[in-house]
């Protein structure tokens, strides 16, 4: 079995932000491989923010975001369980970091529950027509694709997180559940830019 060193430890914890103890065990379970221990802990802290999600969030920030020297600006509204964390740096720098992302990659929707049905029904239809003629199995995998490549271009928490392309949003929330110990849920955003079909 491999030595876990305190330097070892420590290097895990700034990649992961997760406790001492936590980086300990899981690096005497990947024998002291810090990737898997890497791993691990993210398994884990998915799974203490599953556990967390229906926890109620009635605090929280109303954020706003301006970008290119007024040309797009961003309202967002984050919420998490209690006033300690509302007022916490690494919330407040995670609220940013969302409206960052919104003002760059300019979401419409927060979830894919949020897309309208009739939306989603036209694009099926529009996607299975440049595909007709296949078989049936293929075009519905094809038509999935195509819709879940909709979802991923409009859906805020679908979409790759622009300051590390590895994590969608979705990804970001749960980590972030995992590191402040509560639910947080996106509530609902704004953005705007100048000459903007309205």
């Amino acid at each position: 079995m491999a030595e876990i060193t305190a330097k070892l430890v420590q290097t895990l914890r700034e990649k992961t932000n997760a406790g001492m103890m936590e980086c300990k065990a899981a690096l005497k379970e990947a024998d002291g491989d810090l990737e898997k221990a890497e791993t691990i802990l993210r398994k884990k802290g998915i799974t203490k923010a599953e556990k967390k999600a229906d926890r109620q969030t009635k605090e929280g920030i109303v954020a706003s975001y301006i970008h290119m020297a007024g040309r797009i600006g961003v309202l967002i509204e984050v919420n998490c369980e209690t006033d300690f964390v509302a007022k916490n740096e690494n919330f407040q720098s995670f609220v940013r970091d969302v409206s960052l992302h919104i003002a760059a990659a300019s979401p419409k929707y927060i979830q894919r529950e949020d897309v309208p049905e009739a939306l989603i029904a036209k694009e099926r239809e529009i996607a299975a027509e440049q595909v007709k003629g296949k078989p049936a199995e293929i075009v519905e995998k094809i038509v999935s694709g195509k819709i879940d490549k909709i979802f991923a271009e409009q859906c805020l928490l679908d979409q790759a997180f622009i300051k590390n392309p590895d994590l969608t949003i979705r990804d970001l929330v749960k980590s972030k559940i995992a590191e402040l110990g509560e639910n947080l849920v996106i509530r609902r955003f704004v953005r705007y830019a100048v000459g903007e079909e309205i």
